[in-house]
């Protein structure tokens, strides 16, 4: 676990994380190893590691907020929640002291050679979430390239994946550390279904600027 200016970050495996500061936000929850209980769920798209109906089964109840991509919500149907929310890139959304805006999240040349297509569409409207706590801001970025949205949002913390293949390399992630301008940047999208740590390493050790933080998984 980590904590930054009393907000809990931890990072349950792949692009999972809990953000705890009096409600607990979960991230695209897949394969917990561990019972959460959620008051707000965030989805960021409609692949089975981050749309998944068992995990979200597990966690969510009556009391439960479900914020995701709009292309999500057909599949949220059966899942028993307070509301289920869809966005779109660029709507917002404020729950109790959280505000929640949604950031594009697409592939510029990771290529599935079955579609010839990015394994992330921009067209697909897949989101990142830009997180604000307070007067803090966390910035999730969703299964990403580098894209020039996400330049200089600054955010306090940024939640990046490293893994390549999918989304970005962790050179790709350096050089996005620079253009988004975080105070502290966590790895992520690693050690389930492509990567390992040391692309984790790699990452944290091309980053020059900026301090980044490799949590274990819980």
């Amino acid at each position: 676990m980590f904590e930054y200016k009393t907000i809990k970050i931890r990072w349950h495996g792949h692009d999972t994380f809990t953000l705890e500061k009096g409600l607990i936000i979960c991230i695209d929850p897949y394969r917990l190893s561990n019972s959460i209980h959620a008051d707000v769920i965030l989805i960021s798209h409609n692949h089975f590691d981050h749309l998944s109906i068992e995990d979200l089964k597990k966690i969510s109840s009556t009391e439960t907020t479900i914020v995701a991509a709009k292309e999500c919500l057909e599949q949220l149907s059966s899942i028993i929640s307070k509301e289920h929310i869809g966005l779109l890139p660029g709507q917002e959304k404020i729950i109790g002291n959280i505000k929640i805006r949604a950031i594009p999240a697409y592939n510029i040349d990771k290529i599935n050679p079955d579609t010839d297509k990015p394994f992330h569409p921009k067209e697909d409207n897949k989101i990142g979430f830009l997180i604000s706590i307070d007067s803090t801001s966390i910035y999730h970025t969703g299964d990403s390239d580098l894209i020039p949205e996400m330049e200089d949002l600054k955010p306090d913390v940024l939640l990046v994946p490293v893994s390549g293949t999918y989304v970005m390399t962790p050179k790709e992630a350096s050089e996005a550390v620079e253009k988004i301008k975080p105070k502290i940047a966590i790895p992520m999208h690693y050690g389930t279904i492509v990567g390992n740590e040391s692309d984790a390493k790699k990452f944290k050790e091309m980053v020059r600027s900026y301090e980044v933080r490799i949590l274990t998984k819980e």
